[in-house]
């Protein structure tokens, strides 16, 4: 009787989770906010059972050493490097399957009109395409002052506000440019708190105790 119930809750597409590490999957690209990546993800280790891979994109990696990261962090050459056949998995298919979140910090522009208009030409945008929409995925935008500012900013977090995403502003301050004004990626803390809340969500939903009863 339990496995059925916890069949149908799949079907009405609630996830039931049965213990174990709460999987944050880091999407990383090319702003000069990913000097913060080693800070965030270091925050993210301290949530209790939460456990954090990250996906870069090559430019990203201009602003951050993978070394420096306690955590596996995986690349498109991962990706083409694992397939050699037809029943080898398929990286970024695996990373959906593996993670309970998506958290893109921080998110570029370029990426940004990757992602509303399809595009999925590197590893990580591969797996934004291939996204369970049931799951959360978190965007952080981060960019100049004038590219935020641009028509096409608005309309393309419009876009992915509409698939289910959710935003996490931006904010205003120098920039390393020198410019001032609004496009800074959100602060660690308020990020890893926006984090810290969905994995509550699903800790509250998923500790109800389901009666065993014979069938």
């Amino acid at each position: 009787m339990q496995a059925r119930r916890m069949a149908a809750a799949m079907e009405d597409g609630v996830r039931v989770r049965v213990g174990g590490p709460f999987r944050v999957l880091l999407g990383v690209t090319g702003s000069v906010a990913a000097l913060k990546v080693p800070e965030l993800v270091g925050r993210l280790l301290e949530l209790p059972g939460v456990e954090v891979k990250v996906v870069t994109t090559d430019h990203a990696k201009h602003f951050f050493s993978p070394d420096d990261l306690p955590v596996v962090v995986l690349g498109d050459s991962d990706e083409w490097e694992m397939w050699r056949q037809r029943s080898d998995p398929v990286l970024h298919i695996e990373l959906r399957r593996w993670a309970d979140l998506l958290l893109i910090a921080p998110l570029d522009a370029n990426t940004l009109g990757k992602l509303a208009s399809g595009i999925c030409d590197n590893l990580l945008t591969c797996v934004v395409r291939a996204w369970d929409r049931r799951k959360p995925l978190l965007i952080c935008p981060a960019m100049n002052t004038a590219m935020w500012e641009h028509p096409l900013t608005c309309r393309q977090l419009g876009t992915l506000k509409e698939f289910g995403y959710v935003e996490i502003p931006c904010i205003a301050k120098k920039l390393v440019c020198g410019d001032e004004g609004m496009g800074a990626m959100a602060e660690v803390c308020t990020i890893v708190e926006a984090v810290e809340s969905h994995l509550c969500s699903v800790q509250v939903r998923c500790e109800v105790t389901l009666p065993m009863t014979s069938s």
